[in-house]
């Protein structure tokens, strides 16, 4: 059963005071989210790692809490540190899940091509990024031949919605409530890691989105690094998932990103196309 906006603002609560729930069951789940944005904090470290200090500071943990957590994590071979440097790295049984998982899930084979057509018309960093809840995972990226590059986004990162071009599109695509339900979810997080988001600026952002069609980041992830991003629906019409673009603030006139844009709208008009002809892929699950 889907959770209401009450139950996940009351998890959510829960887990940033560090308060015990009454009941065992929920206790344990809280435990696994903990675990799990500790790993994801861990992951956004990619070759540099992840020092214990960063970790607390993202993940709003205290550090005993994040000391247990990566203990654990180390004891199932899903993070490892250095002994020199003593940062965190994914370990190799992430490596090993993922490989049994990329059996499942055949969505690169849907979107590779068309990324690839966008970074080699474009020039500029070409991404597809899906929903997962009230975040965006990017799932793919490839390189233009512009030689200027962004770096803010990488295959793997995952984001609070709302936060880069794509994610922003998807943000915008929601409806009111859903949208608000996904700022009450998020706005600790991004207060902590995006400062240069307020709720303000996201209600402008959306009703910038929604008017055009597009969504455009001005910079906001990291300056001079602009993005933008068309949200793709499937079939039931739910939001799924985006196409973005990034590039350097420079490249973006206004008649470029009219150009961006109708190159991303046509690789998210043929990919809604292809989904309503052959159903939703599982990488598309709520």
């Amino acid at each position: 059963m889907r959770k209401t906006k009450s139950s996940y603002k009351k998890v959510h609560n829960m887990e940033q005071s560090g308060a015990a729930s009454p009941v065992g069951r929920i206790s344990g789940t809280q435990a696994i989210h903990r675990a799990f944005k500790v790993l994801r904090c861990i992951a956004g470290g990619r070759r540099e790692g992840r020092s214990l200090s960063a970790i607390c500071a993202q993940t709003g943990l205290t550090k005993s809490t994040v000391h247990r957590l990566i203990a654990a994590l180390i004891n199932e071979g899903l993070a490892q540190q250095d002994t020199q440097t003593r940062r965190y790295f994914l370990g190799a049984e992430c490596y090993a899940l993922g490989l049994v998982a990329s059996d499942r899930y055949g969505l690169h084979n849907m979107v590779a091509e068309p990324v690839r057509r966008l970074a080699a018309e474009t020039g500029d960093a070409a991404f597809f990024s899906i929903r997962q809840g009230w975040h965006a995972l990017c799932l793919m990226r490839e390189e233009g031949s512009y030689p200027l590059k962004s770096h803010v986004l990488q295959a793997g990162d995952r984001h609070p919605l709302g936060v880069g071009g794509g994610s922003q599109a998807m943000l915008a695509a929601l409806d009111d409530d859903e949208a608000q339900a996904c700022l009450d979810q998020n706005m600790d997080d991004i207060t902590r890691n995006y400062p240069h988001y307020s709720r303000a600026i996201f209600h402008d952002l959306i009703r910038a989105g929604r008017e055009k069609g597009y969504s455009v980041n001005p910079g906001m992830v990291l300056k001079g690094s602009w993005g933008i991003g068309v949200a793709a629906r499937g079939p039931d019409g739910r939001v799924i998932g985006a196409f973005s673009v990034a590039t350097v603030e420079s490249r973006m006139s206004a008649e470029r990103e009219q150009a961006l844009f109708h190159l991303l709208r046509k690789e998210t008009d043929e990919l809604e196309k292809t989904l309503r002809r052959g159903g939703l892929p599982q990488d598309f699950a709520a």
